[in-house]
């Protein structure tokens, strides 16, 4: 069993594929560095989604959420990346990723990423 940061991620079947149900992940202890400056970029993701066929999988989503902890990019980026992964892994009807990025320099960033329509 794997405690390593990890881009494996992970998912399971859906248990109920036939309804529309939300999931929501907070997670608030994501961080990554700076690709400029070097220094850290602390940040909360917060992760909802439609499942389709497909959930994701808890621990490989901590270890993969992990191993962007000493990689260099910019939130843009970051941000889009992970919802690009999710979406490749789990095919949902709508997810969406937000990264709450703290403050720096005085300014505080926020950027939304979302693949499909939201819910209702």
């Amino acid at each position: 069993m794997s405690t390593s940061p990890s881009k494996e991620l992970d998912a399971f079947d859906n248990p109920r594929p036939e309804r529309d149900y939300e999931i929501r992940f907070d997670c608030p202890e994501f961080t990554c560095l700076c690709p400029k400056t070097g220094q850290p970029d602390f940040a909360t993701l917060r992760i909802r989604y439609v499942p389709d066929r497909r959930c994701v999988e808890l621990k490989s989503l901590k270890l993969y959420l992990w191993s962007f902890r000493d990689e260099g990019h910019f939130h843009e980026a970051v941000t889009n990346r992970i919802l690009d992964d999710l979406v490749a892994l789990t095919a949902p009807r709508f997810m969406e990723v937000e990264g709450d990025f703290y403050v720096r320099g005085g300014i505080r960033t926020v950027v939304t990423a979302r693949h499909g329509t939201p819910p209702g």
